[in-house]
């Protein structure tokens, strides 16, 4: 797989149509999507819809255009977006990383999916991809409008930034990292403009990388699922923001409202979606995809189980 002369990372499907969107969210910053539609679907009934987000980085032309593109053939609505401040979305400066704004863009795709005479206002779910995952349900937590809530390779990126990587962080590790993020935030200031993290570099490096590093590059510097707009390196302040938001505390608000987790035996994310089915209170169901790594749940529609998804919202979205 590898970019399409369209600017996409997979070919659409001559069973759905795709057309561009544009709307606000609540903090009036201007949203850009994908809607997807099977072709001759009968807009003058109402049907079920679903709002998509992408990996913690990555863009509309990536994993979640996958995903929509199969849920339309499936006779959902779909719509794939960008997040506030990343890839075609508004806001300044650019890659600002947020668990409140990026939980308020699905909740800002279900205020646009609910201004179609053709979508069901009571019938609108999400799907989150990698981090889009844990900020769906962030989402979900306040917004009662999300009927119906999916992850797939879900990653609780606020629990990271807060926690560290299995929640290996200390209290004396978190003191050093908010003292260094207050020195670069006075850095920005003589700047005048913010510090990006590291952007990946234009060729996967022969060695020294990590086994989880190297998954990454796999994916978003091969011609795998590369792309221009996607992991241009996030604001370093960003992540005061998420260690401040914490591991995610809310889940059984979610509930009654169902929960569905996807992730592979192989994925070394694993473990938050195996926390995420032991605390939600509500109805739940993990899936796990035998051979399946992290990344393969972005675009490897061979293992992604759409099948259970479909069966998830079309049951939840009756």
């Amino acid at each position: 797989m590898s970019i399409q002369t369209d600017g996409y990372t997979f070919v659409l499907s001559d069973e759905v149509t795709r057309t561009p969107v544009r709307y606000t969210n609540r903090y009036g910053i201007e949203i850009a999507g994908d809607l997807y539609q099977r072709k001759g679907l009968d807009e003058s009934a109402t049907h079920p819809a679903i709002v998509i987000g992408p990996p913690h980085g990555g863009v509309k032309e990536q994993g979640p255009g996958v995903y929509a593109q199969e849920m339309a053939q499936r006779g959902f609505v779909a719509l794939a977006f960008d997040p506030s401040y990343n890839g075609e979305s508004s806001g300044q400066p650019r890659h600002i990383t947020s668990p409140e704004l990026f939980a308020e863009d699905f909740s800002a795709g279900v205020d646009f999916l609910g201004t179609l005479t053709h979508v069901d206002r009571q019938r609108i779910g999400a799907l989150g991809i990698c981090g889009s995952g844990g900020f769906a349900l962030s989402a979900a937590q306040v917004d009662p409008r999300i009927k119906a809530v999916a992850t797939s390779a879900m990653y609780d990126i606020s629990r990271v930034n807060r926690h560290g990587w299995q929640d290996s962080t200390s209290d004396d590790d978190r003191r050093t990292t908010l003292q260094d993020l207050a020195a670069q935030r006075w850095k920005d200031v003589d700047a005048g403009a913010p510090e990006l993290t590291p952007t990946f570099p234009a060729e996967i490096p022969a060695e020294g990388l990590d086994p989880i590093t190297r998954e990454f590059f796999e994916y978003y510097v091969a011609d795998r699922g590369h792309h221009p707009r996607s992991i241009g390196g996030f604001t370093i302040t960003g992540a005061v923001s998420h260690i401040n938001f914490g591991k995610l505390r809310h889940l059984p608000d979610i509930a009654p409202r169902p929960i569905l987790l996807v992730t592979g035996d192989q994925a070394h994310s694993r473990y938050f979606s195996d926390d995420v089915h032991e605390q939600a209170t509500g109805p739940k169901e993990l899936v796990v995809v035998p051979g399946a790594r992290h990344i393969d749940l972005y675009d490897r529609t061979e293992l992604i189980p759409f099948d259970r998804l479909e069966k998830f919202f079309a049951d939840n979205l009756a």
